[in-house]
C-alpha cells in the first residue's frame, strides 16, 4: 500500500519497534533502557564491537531497510556521529529506478537509507540497535501499512566484519525474547544504492506539518530522543 493513500486518513501508528515506540501504548523509559541492558547482556558476552582496520577511520557507511524511508531518515538524522543520511534505493535489478516503479514492487528494491557517520562517535552496534527499535522486523516484506517487497526489512553490509555484528545482534535479540514472532531482517550484500529523487530527501524536517509526517513520524522521533537521549545530537 502507497503511503501516500495512508497520508489523510489519520491513522494510529502501526507497531513500531520493541522497545515501546508505538504510539498507543509508549513504554516507559525506565523499562525501555532495562530492555536494552537484557539484549547487551544476553547469554554469553556483552554486545560491543572489537577493535578493526576501520576503527581509525573518520568516516564509515551504513545501509538500512526498515519501511519507508522517511521515518528511517529521521530518526537516524538525531544521532551524534551521524555525517549525513540519504534515502533511496538498492538491492533490486532496475538501474536508476524512480519511486513510482520501486513502488510498484516489480524492481526488487528495497527503500533504504545509506548512512555517512563518523565511527568514533557512533559506533556500527549503536546504529544497529536504534535500526532495531524503530522498526517491525517480524512482518515479512510489511511495514505498517506499507506492504510490498520495498518494505522489506533489511540490513546491506558493506564488509563481513558488518555481517558479522548484524548477525551477532539479531542472534541476542532472538536470545533476549525481543520479539514475540520470528524475526524476517536479511543480510544482503551492499549493491548500488540509487539515491531516490530530491523531494524525498530531508524529508521530515522539510514537511514537519505534512499529515504522514505528523501521524506517523513525529512521534517514532520523539521517542527516540527519550529512548536514546545518550546518543542523540
Amino acid at each position: 500500500m502507497n503511503r501516500r493513500l495512508v497520508i489523510g486518513l489519520g491513522l494510529a501508528v502501526a507497531g513500531l519497534g520493541w522497545w515501546g515506540l508505538r504510539a498507543g501504548g509508549l513504554d516507559t523509559a525506565e523499562n525501555l533502557e532495562k530492555r536494552r541492558e537484557e539484549v547487551f547482556q544476553a547469554k554469553d558476552q556483552p554486545m560491543t564491537e572489537q577493535p578493526s582496520e576501520n576503527a581509525d577511520k573518520k568516516e564509515a557507511t551504513a545501509t538500512f531497510a526498515g519501511g519507508c524511508f522517511w521515518c528511517t531518515e529521521a530518526v537516524f538524522l538525531q544521532l551524534k556521529g551521524v555525517k549525513s543520511v540519504v534515502s533511496g534505493y538498492i538491492g533490486g535489478r532496475l538501474k536508476n529506478p524512480t519511486y513510482e516503479q520501486v513502488c510498484s514492487g516489480a524492481t526488487g528494491h528495497a527503500e533504504a537509507i545509506q548512512i555517512k557517520y563518523d565511527p568514533s562517535l557512533v559506533s556500527y552496534v549503536d546504529l544497529l540497535e536504534v535500526f532495531w527499535s524503530t522498526h517491525d522486523p517480524t512482518t515479512l516484506n510489511r511495514q505498517g501499512n506499507d506492504v510490498g517487497t520495498q518494505y522489506r526489512s533489511a540490513v546491506f553490509y558493506h564488509d563481513e566484519e558488518q555481517h558479522k555484528l548484524a548477525e551477532t545482534y539479531k542472534e541476542k535479540l532472538e536470545q533476549a525474547k525481543a520479539f514475540s514472532q520470528p524475526i524476517v531482517t536479511t543480510f544482503e550484500p551492499a549493491s548500488t544504492f540509487y539515491p531516490a529523487e530530491k523531494y524525498h530527501q530531508d524529508y521530515f524536517n522539510q514537511n514537519p506539518n505534512q499529515g504522514y509526517c505528523a501521524v506517523m513520524i513525529r512521534p517514532k522521533v520523539d521517542k527516540v530522543r527519550k529512548v536514546f537521549h545518550d546518543k542523540v545530537k
